[in-house]
């Protein structure tokens, strides 16, 4: 058994100051970051004032699961904890996932309570698999109904203060076993950016393991500082671009032989005029 408890993967793209706060949360672990062609100085900044992370650096934008993909193979953890460089960690968060995963042998994968920075949740950290209902009642605002019918994407109709099973926590914080890396294996790199995540969960959940919210702390998630929230519009619109192409591949690859011509139809329907608006 490796003698490192857990290895922390950070995947940065002109992000610095964000990676630097990021880095500078961190208490525990061999920290691995995967800097992905930024032009606004992480790399010295690493180099400089984090000597003890291991740094990979690409010369171009390389996406974000190839990155993941590039620092995990590096790792040496028995536990591997994916985390964004836009996240802030509580002392001692760490730790204690690792502390519940050694107690709950069935549980392959576990997110925490992401909190942005305006004090609301980041509903992406407690999601079910985006099925052709769950993702069109999401679209059309039933989630906020909070019953099971129609908030499946979100899980809204769960209690968001105890620990219980879902089906997919954010890849911002997506805290794993080695033994669940090594039988399911990495993220699939056909996806960019967006949804590596949702399908590494799906994955992970074929071969029986669970999936765990785990609430018991909060972790700061400043969302949306780059891509699609962007003042840059072909950045945006590129991002954009990337998000709905990802719905595309994976409904095609998770759910299109489980449907009609018919529905398969409508939903690719649905995500063009979605990504229209």
């Amino acid at each position: 058994m490796s003698k490192i408890d857990v290895s922390i993967i950070i995947v940065s793209f002109n992000t610095k100051e964000l990676l630097r706060a990021c880095l500078k949360s961190l208490d525990t672990g061999e920290i691995i970051v995967v800097d992905n062609g930024s032009s606004d100085g992480s790399v010295e900044m690493v180099k400089k004032e984090f000597r003890s992370v291991i740094l990979i650096v690409n010369d171009e934008n390389r996406g974000f699961a190839v990155a993941n993909n590039q620092g995990l193979k590096r790792a040496h953890g028995r536990y591997l904890l994916l985390l964004n460089s836009d996240t802030e960690v509580p002392e001692g968060a760490i730790k204690e996932v690792g502390q519940f995963m050694d107690e709950h042998p069935d549980v392959g994968a576990v997110g925490p309570k992401l909190m942005l920075p305006n004090g609301t949740i980041d509903p992406a950290c407690h999601r079910g698999f985006p099925t052709p209902w769950a993702a069109l009642t999401y679209f059309l605002g039933l989630e906020k109904i909070h019953s099971q019918m129609f908030s499946q994407y979100h899980q809204l109709y769960k209690n968001f203060n105890e620990p219980h099973e879902i089906d997919s926590p954010s890849g911002a914080f997506y805290y794993v076993r080695r033994e669940v890396y090594e039988t399911v294996g990495p993220l699939d790199e056909d996806y960019f950016m967006y949804g590596e995540d949702l399908d590494w969960s799906y994955r992970i959940k074929q071969k029986g393991w669970k999936i765990y919210f785990y609430p018991n702390f909060t972790v700061l998630h400043r969302k949306k500082q780059s891509g699609r929230a962007s003042a840059d519009h072909a950045l945006r619109a590129k991002t954009q671009k990337y998000f709905y192409d990802t719905m595309k591949l994976f409904y095609k690859k998770h759910y299109r032989h489980r449907y009609s011509w018919f529905v398969t139809v409508l939903v690719e329907l649905g995500i063009k005029l979605q990504a229209q608006l």
